[in-house]
C-alpha cells in the first residue's frame, strides 16, 4: 500500500507567488498519486505564518476548490522555523511521510518523486541538497555557502547546502516531538534524531514571484540561533582565547620586569592604550557570546508554546486527530 504523504509548505506574505506554485504542487502530488507512489488520501498543507496580506484568504480559497489542499494559520507571525514545525507536528499523526518545501518555487518540486523512491528504499529522512545555485547572485551564493561553512565550523551538525526541503517519516516525527527546544533550528536538529538518511540533489532556480523573506540580516540571525542552539564550541573558543591572552600577559609581565631591571623601560602611552583596548574588546565579545547563551537559557526556562494555531481550513479540522495538541 503506498504511503500517505503530506506536503508541508510554510507561507508568509506569499500572495504573489502562491497562486502560481500551488498549481505546481498540485500537479506534482496528482502525478505521484497517478503513478501509485503515494496514497490518494495525500494532501498539501499550507501553514500561514501570520501573513499581513491575502495569503490566508488564498489558502482558504484553494481548500474550498480542491480537497487535496488544506491549511492552518498561526495566531501571529513567529518565523519560518516555528511555522514549519507547526505544520510538521500537525501532520505527524495524519500521514506516513511528510515533505517540507518553501512556497517560492526555487526548490525543484520534481525532486519529491526521488525522495519518495528513497523512502520506499528504506530511508526515514531524505535531505534535499542544492547541487548548483546558478540562479543566485554572487553575493547571495557566497553568503549562503559561508553560512553553512560557519555552522559546520562551529560544531552544528548540518548537511551542506541543505535548507528545509526534506522528506521525514512520521516515525521520525514522533521521536522528534520529544525535542522540546524553544529555540528552533530544524536543519541542525533533524540529524540529531538519527535513523537512516540520504540525500537527493537538485538545482536551485529563481524565485517565481514576489521577493525573498531571507535577507542577509535574517541569515545571520539564523546562523547565530543554529550555533548557540546546537553547539557550545563558541564558549570553548572563548576559554581558549582567554588562556592565550593570559599567556601573552604573563610573557609581557616578565618582559616588563626584565626591562625595568635593565633600565630600558620607558613610560609609553600608546602601548598601554593598545593593551587596554585589546583586553577590553575581548571581554566585550566574550560577554556578548556568553550573554547569547544565557538569553537562550532564559527563553527555554519560560517553556512558552513554540507555535499556536488560531485557524484551520474546514478539511483540516475534520482530519485532525482528537488528541491533537498545540505545543
Amino acid at each position: 500500500m503506498p504511503p500517505k504523504l503530506m506536503i508541508v509548505i510554510p507561507c508568509y506574505n506569499e500572495e504573489e507567488v502562491l497562486p502560481i506554485t500551488s498549481k505546481l504542487f498540485l500537479e506534482e502530488l496528482e502525478g505521484l498519486i497517478d503513478k501509485g507512489k503515494v496514497s490518494p488520501d495525500s494532501r498539501i498543507l499550507f501553514v500561514n505564518d501570520g501573513s499581513t496580506d491575502s495569503t490566508w484568504d488564498i489558502i482558504c480559497g484553494l481548500s474550498e476548490e480542491c480537497a487535496l489542499f488544506e491549511g492552518i494559520s498561526q495566531s501571529r507571525n513567529r518565523g519560518h522555523q516555528s511555522t514549519l514545525l507547526a505544520g510538521l507536528m500537525e501532520a505527524r499523526d495524519m500521514c506516513d511521510v511528510t515533505i517540507s518545501i518553501d512556497c517560492d518555487g526555487q526548490d525543484d518540486i520534481s525532486a519529491m518523486e526521488r525522495m519518495i523512491d528513497e523512502y520506499a528504499g528504506g530511508a526515514e529522512i531524505v535531505y534535499g541538497v542544492r547541487s548548483a545555485r546558478r540562479a543566485d547572485t554572487f553575493f547571495k551564493r557566497f553568503t549562503a555557502q559561508s553560512f553553512y561553512r560557519l555552522l559546520k565550523g562551529m560544531g552544528a551538525d548540518v548537511v551542506y547546502n541543505h535548507a528545509d526541503y526534506r522528506l521525514v517519516s512520521s516515525r521520525v516525527l514522533r521521536e522528534f516531538a520529544d525535542f522540546r527546544e524553544v529555540n528552533i533550528f530544524l536543519r541542525g536538529m533533524f540529524p540529531l534524531v538519527g535513523f537512516r538518511s540520504t540525500c537527493v540533489y537538485y538545482e536551485r532556480s529563481e524565485r517565481l514571484a514576489g521577493k525573498s523573506h531571507y535577507p542577509l540580516s535574517k541569515m545571520l540571525g539564523l546562523a547565530i540561533d543554529g550555533i548557540t542552539s546546537l553547539s557550545i564550541k563558541p564558549i570553548r573558543f572563548i576559554t581558549g582565547m582567554g588562556i592565550f591572552v593570559v599567556l601573552l600577559s604573563f610573557i609581557g609581565v616578565i618582559w616588563s620586569v626584565v626591562e625595568y631591571f635593565l633600565h630600558h623601560s620607558i613610560t609609553g602611552w600608546a602601548s598601554t592604550v593598545s593593551i587596554i583596548c585589546f583586553i577590553g574588546g575581548i571581554q566585550l565579545i566574550s560577554l556578548g557570546v556568553i550573554g547569547e547563551y544565557i538569553g537562550k537559557m532564559y527563553m527555554e526556562t519560560k517553556a512558552r508554546p513554540r507555535y499556536i494555531i488560531s485557524e484551520r481550513t474546514e478539511d483540516m479540522e475534520k482530519d485532525r486527530p482528537e488528541d491533537g495538541k498545540t505545543i
